[in-house]
Formats: C-alpha cells, sequence, structure tokens
C-alpha cells in the first residue's frame, strides 16, 4: 500500500474537515489544501499538484459535480463523500468510490486505495 499521498479535501463543515484531515494525517498522508465551497473546489481541481480528492456531494447546497468533471477530465482520482439522504451520483461517477459519513480512519484507508487503483 502506497503512503504519503497528497491529497485535496472538500468539506463545507469545518470541525469534520479538520477530523477527516487528521485522520488523512495520522495515515501518512498530506493535506495538499482544503475548500468549503464549489468555486474554490473546481479551482483547485482545475489546478491539480495532487493525487487524491476527497469530494463531499454537498457544498452549503451546492452539488460537487462540477469538480468531480474537472477531476475526471485529468485523469485525478477522487472519492465521493456523503452524509447520505442523497441521490446517486450522476452516471458518470457511478464508479467513484463512496465515503460515508460519519467518517472513521478505517473507512478511509479502503476508500483511497479504490480510488487510487481505479486511476
Amino acid at each position: 500500500m502506497q503512503q504519503g499521498r497528497n491529497i485535496l479535501v472538500v468539506e463545507d463543515e469545518p470541525l469534520i474537515a479538520m477530523m477527516l484531515e487528521d485522520f488523512l494525517e495520522t495515515l501518512g498522508h498530506r493535506i495538499h489544501a482544503s475548500c468549503d465551497n464549489l468555486s474554490e473546489a473546481v479551482e483547485k481541481c482545475e489546478e491539480g499538484g495532487f493525487d487524491i480528492a476527497i469530494l463531499d456531494v454537498n457544498l452549503k447546497g451546492e452539488l460537487i459535480w462540477p469538480a468531480a468533471s474537472a477531476l475526471q477530465e485529468r485523469g485525478i482520482p477522487f472519492v465521493i463523500a456523503s452524509g447520505g439522504h442523497v441521490e446517486p451520483p450522476p452516471a458518470e461517477f457511478a464508479d467513484a468510490p463512496l465515503l460515508e459519513k460519519p467518517y472513521t480512519i478505517d473507512r478511509i484507508a479502503p476508500v483511497l486505495e479504490r480510488a487510487a487503483a481505479a486511476a
């Protein structure tokens, strides 16, 4: 298992974002950047420079799909994070690994590996 990936975190709840970042760092990864809104997320996804992104589906009422499209166009793997209660992802993202909230450290490593393997 490869360690030390650079990860983009897209999460609009500050406490959840901090917890996720702590889990990722505990697992040996680095936080490339952290975004809490769609426009910043799309901008970071278009810039690239990271290995994997974790994308919260719903950012203050905006769906993450434009950012996911930007990643898909660049061949950057991503994980879709959801608290449930959302529609299934659009068909073009149906193969992306899903990370359900609440996040736990033992759920994160396997979905990152699935995302990396699918890339």
